[in-house]
């Protein structure tokens, strides 16, 4: 289902899904003294999330995690709809864009790990950062030079915009 040619594929995206852990984030937990989980998230990535959404690109996210921290942040963002602590990704994905009434051949998803595998052959432009398993990067079209966590969903949706004549500045 992808193309060959990753500067097409991000011709074709008219909306992103991402996962969280190892993509929004480096994969990393802090685990504080009293339970909680926290984790980092790039300022960047969320500049080019909310000015995606605000162009008009729907931006998803499918995650394993649960967390209400990054649910809130999603929110601000502009970021609909968060799936959050879903294991098994695909029939997640596939429902959505059928509801959403989106063309999968049309939405760029970035995943690192072997949860995303499930929905990497639905959509036009699978993409992972430059640290996702081997697995991942073996069926990906494009593969960031950031890492999880480091600015890898700035790339994909800077890119895209680029590509596109929507990104706003020189």
């Amino acid at each position: 289902m992808s193309m060959q040619n990753p500067l097409e594929a991000f011709q074709q995206v008219k909306a992103f899904f991402f996962d969280v852990d190892g993509v929004m984030t480096d994969g990393s937990l802090l685990v504080t003294e009293s339970g909680e989980f926290l984790r980092r998230m790039s300022t960047r990535d969320g500049f080019a999330m909310k000015l995606a959404v605000r162009l008009g690109y729907p931006i998803g996210v499918i995650t394993g995690g649960s967390s209400i921290g990054v649910e809130k942040r999603l929110a601000l963002l502009g970021v609909n709809p968060v799936y959050s602590g879903i294991q098994v990704k695909g029939p997640v994905f596939l429902e959505h864009v059928k509801t959403a009434r989106l063309d999968p051949s049309t939405v760029l998803y970035m995943g690192d790990d072997f949860p995303d595998i499930d929905v990497m052959p639905h959509v036009g432009l699978p993409a992972c950062p430059a640290d996702a398993i081997p697995e991942i990067q073996r069926i990906c079209t494009y593969i960031s030079p950031f890492k999880g966590g480091d600015g890898c969903v700035r790339d994909v949706i800077e890119k895209t915009l680029r590509i596109q004549g929507q990104w706003p500045f020189a």
